[in-house]
């Protein structure tokens, strides 16, 4: 496509303002003639050839087109009888290099808005641009329609015509039937009239379309009385402000694109999710707020770039008030639904416009997407992100897993709840929950080689920090081993209990007999396990049973602060008693001497404990521990005993996920 910019006119009306420049030359802005306007959207549009007419002022006119140095290829052609002939003429003696390519065409006094240039270009016919909003002019140009079709361009036409202005987009056919016919008139000494004389004897041949602007910026400057309209309309465009969010950390060519579109309608500001946020929705973020900030605050164009820190746009609209939120068209649906609909209402209490721009579907972004989250699972990346969650977040979730599907599950179940998104951090591999999924006893009857592989299968198809139950620890031999082991397939933590002998679980208590270890030999186990791993990522975790034991809370704090003091990196106190109070205190307590050691709980018993009320406390880590497997079992025990009861599976049916649904939990690779 070619850019054919008609600037041959001497531009008498405009008086003093053009005695020394041609009229495309007038200022609009503080920054922008008419012309330099018009040729920085022709070059983000990346049209690369404009051919430009030209007459008085000739040279002048070259030497400021070439002075912009913009990336474009300029064919200037000279009306040597601009004085005495129009622009139909003009277009004559440019023919040889405006065949057989689409034309996108223009006056050179011509104004008008990006998004008016964009639907122009857009458009897959051939258009002229007119207006069903605006009264029709006396002495410009009206286009006559007819069926949906132009059949006449011309300031003399009043009956079944619209405003219409010079701004057209021609595909080759059209615009090849219409150059031929301007041949014809400047051939038969035709040449004062305007070229849309020409078009209106081949209308039928050369089909163009109205494209409505309907009241945005499109018109030409003949008087100082229009400049100044017009520049004041300039001015309230460029004194708009829009305003995008992204989550992205990495910046392909769709980001590109559609930033270029939204810097074209104002002052373009940048929201960038925060680190909290985007863990909460999508995935963790690979590179930090700071330096996906950085990012954009390097694109040309955009004006400045500030924090988003939750999922919804309520509170940074209501500050900023922009007049333009621009976002892809993908959250029409799904997900994202409410927090389209919620930005609609904001926009729509203090006037402001949503724009959506249709989504970038490429496969090489669905592949950069892909290639993130294999990153994400490698072990080195996977391993340190539970500390970085911690520090990010304060306090951090995690839910068991007991298998790929499980894993699956705690990786995408996600909830829009206040404009905010919720999603596990972390999954917790229990020894009681792959204990019961293989059918055995929680006794440590499953050997480490068996539960490494549960890791293994979660891990494959997972993203997410994994906290592993490592029971007693076993010997401290063999816990040396453990250690090196979960480090070296990207375990985040691993948390051992300070008892002996063989494994009871702890939610018998006090009624089977169970042997806590002294302090000193455990606080001996917890540095071997610090001396044997290799990277500062690695957490080791202190649980702590006196008070599942019954031995009192001083005993509790003692152990908890000596354990601290060995180098465990996190303490977890456990209860079974439905009453948080002992909970409460054993937290206030420590946190009374110790505000950095992170503290774990598992509320399996006081479960009426919210999450916020645990970070207000000081807790830091919150395991659901079992209640996918408690749910499981039961849900497939109830269909069994259906199927059975009615001896086909139709009951059973509406129980069942189908496995579509399932499946696509499911990664393909």
């Amino acid at each position: 496509m070619k850019a054919l910019i008609l600037n041959s006119g001497l531009g008498h009306r405009m008086g003093v303002l053009t005695s020394e420049h041609p009229k495309c030359m007038t200022e609009v802005s503080a920054k922008d003639t008419i012309l330099s306007r018009q040729l920085k959207m022709i070059a983000e549009a990346g049209i690369q050839e404009v051919v430009m007419t030209t007459g008085y002022f000739d040279e002048i006119l070259v030497n400021y087109c070439r002075s912009l140095h913009l990336p474009l290829k300029f064919t200037f052609v000279n009306n040597p009888l601009y004085a005495q002939t129009n622009y139909i003429y003009s277009i004559y003696c440019a023919k040889e290099v405006l065949k057989d390519d689409d034309i996108v065409l223009m006056h050179g006094d011509l104004v008008f808005a990006a998004d008016v240039f964009d639907s122009v270009l857009e458009s897959e016919v051939s258009c002229m641009t007119v207006s069903t909003t605006l009264p029709l002019p006396e002495k410009d140009f009206k286009a006559v329609i007819q069926d949906g079709q132009i059949k006449k361009v011309g300031i003399e036409f009043f009956d079944d015509a619209l405003a219409a202005q010079p701004l057209y987009k021609l595909n080759k056919k059209d615009w090849n039937v219409w150059l031929d016919e301007i041949c014809k008139f400047c051939e038969s000494d035709n040449r004062k009239c305007y070229a849309e004389n020409a078009f209106n004897q081949v209308s039928d041949a050369c089909v163009i379309m109205p494209l409505d602007v309907q009241d945005k910026l499109c018109g030409e400057i003949d008087t100082p009385e229009d400049l100044e309209i017009v520049a004041a309309r300039v001015k309230e465009l460029e004194d708009k402000t829009v305003y995008m969010c992204f989550s992205t950390d990495m910046l392909h060519s769709g980001h590109i694109a559609i930033i270029k579109k939204a810097k074209k309608l104002g002052r373009l500001i940048v929201g960038v999710l925060s680190d909290e946020a985007i863990a909460s929705y999508k995935r963790f973020p690979l590179m930090p707020f700071a330096e996906r900030k950085s990012l954009f605050e390097n694109i040309n164009g955009v004006a400045a770039v500030v924090e988003q820190k939750e999922l919804s746009y309520k509170n940074i609209l209501t500050d900023l008030k922009p007049d333009y939120v621009v976002h892809g068209d993908d959250w029409k649906t799904g997900f994202q639904k409410p927090i389209r609909d919620e930005v609609l209402a904001v926009l729509q209490s203090y006037g402001g416009e949503l724009i959506e721009y249709p989504y970038s579907k490429d496969e090489k972004y669905d592949e950069l997407e892909k290639n993130s989250r294999l990153q994400l699972a490698m072990p080195d990346a996977r391993r340190g992100r539970l500390k970085k969650l911690l520090a990010m977040k304060g306090c951090v979730t995690a839910i068991e897993a007991h298998s790929g599907i499980t894993g699956l599950i705690a990786e995408k179940t996600t909830v829009l709840q206040d404009g905010k998104t919720y999603q596990f951090d972390a999954m917790w591999v229990s020894s009681l929950c792959d204990s019961t999924a293989k059918g055995k006893p929680d006794i440590e009857l499953v050997d480490m080689t068996s539960r490494f592989r549960t890791i293994d299968d979660i891990m494959e198809v997972t993203t997410k920090p994994i906290i592993f139950d490592g029971d007693t620890g076993g010997l401290t031999e063999h816990f040396v081993y453990t250690v090196k082991s979960l480090e070296r397939m990207g375990v985040s933590m691993v948390i051992i209990e300070d008892k002996t002998g063989l494994k009871k679980n702890s939610l018998f208590g006090t009624e089977v007999e169970q042997t806590q270890d002294s302090i000193e030999n455990f606080s001996e186990k917890i540095r071997a396990g610090k001396r044997a791993q290799k990277t500062k990522d690695f957490m080791i975790c202190a649980r702590i049973e006196s008070l599942i034991l019954e031995r009192g809370m001083e005993d509790a704090l003692e152990r908890a602060f000596a354990f601290a003091d060995a180098g465990a990196d996190a303490i977890m106190i456990h209860s079974r008693k439905k009453d948080p109070a002992e909970i409460f205190e054993f937290v206030e307590r420590f946190r009374a001497k110790d505000s950095a050691t992170p503290i774990v709980v598992v509320p399996t018993s006081f479960n009426s404990v919210t999450e916020e009320e645990f970070k207000a406390r000081g807790v830091n880590v919150v395991i659901y521990a079992n209640q996918l497997t408690r749910s499981g079992f039961p849900a497939m025990q109830n269909v069994a005993k259906t199927i059975l009861t009615n001896h086909r599976a139709k009951e059973a049916d509406d129980m069942c996920m189908s496995i579509k649904e399932i499946i696509t939990l499911i990664p393909e690779e």
